[in-house]
């Protein structure tokens, strides 16, 4: 027999209805795997990008304790590099006080020679333009021939006038101020270099600061996308284990209904079958144990 013979129309309606709330159901568990999992995944992702992070955030603390330590040594060495100077440059101011002395020397000497201070001035610049000035060879070739000539000029006016005792005890004083200047010359060299070196190595720790702090920021951006995610994807599943709740409690309902409909159709059935017993039994008609059961069932006797 047919659903329409055995069950009533709103019966059948409802098994329809628990049919298509199971395939809901089971697409609703469906999703909820698959943002469950998606979930997972991002907190595992967030997870590796926050322990990547941190790793850089502490070697980008590191660094900046190198840099700190680079710089202060770089800064001291500057320091000391410009402290030399400053007595170089006070050593000069006294060779060029003697330099005069000679010249007033010299005048009472060789009223015609040209001034050896001068000469020494002169020296001194052609020597700072050949250290600090790029040129063809031809010309720096002619610059240190012209170097050359002053200082041999300065040599032999120096080995004339020297013959003088006065001048000779202002030659020596004006020798040993230079060679003083050359020792803080080399000094300054050595501490320069240094300080070259050390700002070299800063440099360097600093583009590598920067870049590990990029990292750091693009990693804890990813956490912070992925965590933003998970959290959605887990909004999400949250919302599917709820509405899978409800669809249970409602499927749970509308079978415990059917339930008792089939009850009631099987007992709507048994008490028919009785009423046909019970009018063959009035019309003389015979019945057998089994009728009698049916009656009694139906509560007809």
């Amino acid at each position: 027999m047919s659903c329409a013979e055995h069950i009533p129309k709103k019966s059948c309606c409802e098994t329809m209805m628990i049919e298509k709330l199971e395939e809901r159901k089971e697409q609703l568990e469906k999703e909820l795997q698959e943002f469950t999992k998606r979930r997972d995944e991002l907190n595992q992702f967030a997870k590796e990008c926050a322990k990547k992070r941190d790793e850089l955030n502490k070697e980008v603390k590191e660094l900046v304790e190198k840099v700190k330590e680079l710089r202060v040594k770089r800064d001291e060495l500057n320091a000391k590099v410009r402290e030399l100077k400053a007595k170089k440059n006070e050593l000069y101011k006294e060779i060029d006080q003697l330099y005069r002395e000679l010249d007033k020397l010299r005048k009472s000497i060789d009223k015609n020679g040209r001034p050896l201070g001068e000469i020494e001035k002169e020296i001194r610049r052609l020597e700072f333009k050949q250290q600090t000035t790029v040129m063809t060879i031809e010309k720096e070739r002619a610059l240190v021939e012209r170097i050359s000539k002053l200082k041999k000029e300065l040599e032999e006016r120096k080995a004339q006038l020297e013959k003088h005792e006065e001048f000779k005890k202002l030659i020596v004083k004006i020798r040993e101020l230079k060679d003083q200047v050359r020792i803080l010359a080399g000094e300054i060299k050595a501490y320069g270099d240094e300080a070259d070196k050390h700002h070299e190595e800063l440099t360097k720790l600093v583009n590598e600061l920067d870049e590990k702090r990029k990292l750091a920021d693009e990693m804890h951006a990813k956490f912070s996308e992925s965590k933003k995610e998970a959290d959605k994807c887990h909004d999400e599943a949250v919302k599917r284990r709820r509405d899978i709740r409800d669809l249970e409690k409602v499927i749970k309902t509308l079978k415990s209904k059917q339930f008792k409909t089939k009850e009631q159709i099987e007992r709507e059935e048994l008490i028919k079958k009785a009423k046909e017993i019970y009018e063959m039994f009035k019309r003389g008609e015979k019945i057998d144990t089994e009728d009698l059961l049916i009656l009694q069932r139906a509560g007809l006797i």
